[in-house]
């Protein structure tokens, strides 16, 4: 239910009705939309019952992935595959503008693009893209850039011939001489372990399956940690120890509450080989010597509830970021040999106004990513004189990052800047010298003037007296007299924030008049961690308030209208979505839902599917009458009218295991039934991908494409 989409924007200057551009652009003498087939699921809880008319579209993976379907899978499979040819259909006017589009947008990017190298334990490692392929190609240099160029991964080989293609981590060896790689076919996210001798080329033969991405080395350079999912719920469950070429793994750590996430990663030092287990509200932690794989992991501090805290290993000592009696966290340090949080001694104090972010160590310095006003600040600290200063970046609206640090005994921060009008920028820092080094600005072929652009800041008042903020981009010239289009994008769950970053692909809608805008909603931490509790739980319908009271500030300063402004989010945006829908669909044109969390009391009820049981701390356990009276209340679903829904595009994937494929299909269907008014509603199921949509690097716009076509339709925008 995760994720996240980087998104769009617009302007008209053809003064017409609305009601004649929509007509313009969708095909006439449309055929009858699909209708899903009704059999009625009686579903009971709290003594309160719902009745199901699309339960029937649920498939399991066995049912997908199966060569001669059953009756029940051909009949989902046929209904979807009706549903994307009625969508063709409906869209078949912006055939042409869609393809346009998408050779714009990929025309933008740099076909031959190459990363800025960084220096890890003896390597310069970077990674390319060559012209008329779709993957990386990972590479690595010894010593200097000057010498001999390694491709020591190709995806593009390992793609070959797959319908999909997803790398999930690449971790090598002390020695550089081994590589540990996961990978997905499937967009399952359940990926497959294998390894690669660096010297030969070879690829080895041991095979783990059922796994995380992700993992870590110990010294000896034969033993491997990684994680496994269970095979239900495809929660991370147990951490296993392999060494090559034995094919009895050990476990080392089995978590059985299905609250948490778990994985395994080694400490930056390469000191410590560090098992992490977290929920939405609590943090855990086993250490080992990664001198000593077959030695047993001893807890950091024993679990309590409702404790999120991060560990960083320096020398002789462990930074402790943690929310004990600190809402936005505050920096705590303590010996390596006394680790319970007894022996914790503050560093950092906690403030009200500012959230202690993350931390980055270094021997000689101190960073610190702090967030305050809805902006990223970066802090750096001498760990000696204790001398202080923040970086200068110049603009009002902006992203800075900590980016790729992997060396300690180093002087220079590697960070990342952008912001909704200046492409993203690698920059290295001398910390002692007080100089930037730009090693990259991202290159927008054909060219990219940021003065021709305007990125402001706002703060919609929302109707409980809070100042929510937005930030905006368009291109100069556009008139804020109601009539320009405007795209409003948000997300607002599990503490994300949608900062403000450059988007090429955003150019396709700022160039034909868009007007694009993100609303820092509650339920992100844009404001601190506070802004996040206050968009959870059972303070979970703030986060659609703020998006509605954010809409209806636009339309009364006259940025758009009603008539030209739409609404887009993904995952738990489109639950969003799916919300705002149901409560102000007078106020939008269109909406675009992608991957939308929709079924949200059904799905967090049934503890079989991915991701439910790690979740309750985010929406609410509906086993509690209390939770599941107030989910009730706005999953988007399960409120459905009879009344008139803006112009809807959904998309989903066939394999999505964040948000099964049957949530939206089903909301479709119901919507389909039971809503009034002519305005379009249609789906696009990619039948081959999962959640984050299709591999690749360019395919994955033909999808972006279609959703600015979809836009661009009900504003008579042709090209």
């Amino acid at each position: 239910m995760k994720k996240m989409f980087g998104l769009m924007a617009i302007t008209l200057l053809i003064a017409c009705t609305p009601q004649k551009k929509k007509v313009s652009m969708i095909p006439e003498n449309l055929p009858n939309a699909p209708v899903a087939e009704k059999k009625d699921s009686v579903l009971t809880m709290h003594d309160h019952t719902r009745v199901d008319p699309y339960f029937w579209m649920r498939l399991t993976d066995e049912q997908k992935n199966a060569e001669n379907p059953d009756e029940q899978t051909q009949k989902v499979l046929d209904y979807l595959n009706a549903e994307n040819t009625y969508t063709k259909t409906v869209m078949s006017k912006t055939e042409a503008l869609q393809e346009k589009l998408f050779n714009e947008i990929v025309g933008r990017i740099k076909k031959d693009d190459e990363s800025v190298p960084y220096f890890s334990n003896g390597y310069w490692y970077y990674s390319k893209f060559e012209k008329g392929k779709e993957y990386r190609i990972h590479c690595r240099r010894k010593g200097t850039m000057e010498a001999p160029e390694e491709v020591f991964f190709d995806e593009n080989e390992r793609a070959e011939g797959q319908a999909y293609y997803g790398l999930g981590s690449l971790t090598i060896s002390i020695d550089n001489k081994l590589l540990a790689f996961a990978e997905d076919f499937v967009s399952r996210r359940i990926y497959t372990i294998r390894f690669k001798n660096l010297e030969t080329g070879e690829i080895l033969p041991d095979v783990l399956t059922n796994a995380e991405a992700g993992g870590a080395w110990a010294n000896d350079n034969l033993t491997y940690f990684y994680t496994t999912k269970n095979e239900v719920s495809l929660l991370s469950e147990k951490i296993w120890r392999h060494k090559l070429g034995n094919d009895k793994d050990v476990m080392v750590y089995h978590e059985k509450d299905p609250s948490f996430y778990i994985g395994v990663y080694k400490t930056k030092s390469d000191k410590y080989l560090v098992i992490d287990e977290s929920s939405t509200l609590v943090c855990d932690y086993h250490i080992l010597d990664a001198d000593n794989p077959t030695g047993e992991f001893k807890q950091f501090t024993p679990r309590t509830e409702e404790h999120e805290y991060f560990i960083q290993h320096f020398e002789d000592k462990w930074f402790v970021t943690t929310n004990n009696e600190a809402t936005n966290f505050r920096l705590m340090e303590t010996p390596v040999g006394a680790t319970e949080m007894s022996n914790w001694k503050e560093v950092i104090p906690h403030r009200e106004n500012v959230l202690l972010d993350e931390i980055e160590v270094f021997k000689d310095y101190l960073v610190v990513s702090e967030r305050k006003d809805a902006l990223n600040h970066l802090r750096i600290i001498n760990q000696k004189t204790k001398e202080e200063h923040y970086l200068d970046f110049g603009e009002d609206v902006y992203v800075a990052y900590i980016s790729i640090n992997p060396e300690f005994n180093t002087n220079k921060l590697r960070f990342g800047y952008s912001s909704m009008t200046t492409p993203t920028s690698t920059i290295d820092y001398d910390m002692s010298a007080k100089t930037k080094d730009v090693k990259k600005v991202q290159e927008v072929v054909g060219g990219h003037d940021p003065e021709k652009y305007v990125t402001e800041r706002l703060w919609a008042k929302a109707r409980d007296g809070v100042k929510v903020p937005m930030s905006v981009v368009y291109k100069k010239g556009v008139k804020k007299n109601g009539e320009a289009p405007l795209l409003l994008y948000a997300y607002g769950s599990y503490g994300s924030t949608m900062d403000p970053w450059f988007s090429s692909t955003r150019l396709s809608l700022l160039d034909r008049g868009f007007i694009f805008v993100v609303a820092h909603i509650r339920g992100s931490q844009a404001m601190g961690r506070q802004w996040y509790d206050d968009g959870k739980m059972l303070n979970k319908i703030n986060t659609f308030n703020d998006y509605i009271d954010c809409s209806q500030y636009l339309i009364d300063q006259k940025y758009t209208s009603s008539e030209h402004l739409y609404a887009m989010g993904g995952s738990a945006g489109g639950l969003l979505m799916g919300a705002v829908a149901n409560m102000a669909p007078e106020l939008y044109n269109g909406m675009v839902a992608a991957v939308p969390f929709v079924d949200v009391v059904s799905t967090m009820l049934d503890e079989t599917i991915p991701l439910t049981t790690n979740e309750f701390d985010e929406w609410g356990n509906p086993k509690n009458k209390e939770y599941y009276d107030y989910m009730l209340s706005y999953s988007p679903y399960d409120n459905v009218k009879a009344m008139d829904y803006p112009n809807l595009l959904i998309t989903t994937g066939l394999f999505d295991s964040q948000v099964q494929y049957w949530e939206p299909a089903k909301w479709l269907a119901k919507l389909r039934d039971t809503k009034t008014g002519d305005n379009l509603l249609i789906m696009h199921t990619n039948m081959e991908a999962g959640h984050g949509g299709a591999s690749g690097r360019f395919k994955r716009y033909r999808e972006t494409a279609m959703e600015y076509a979809f836009m661009m339709m009900l504003e008579g925008i042709n090209e």
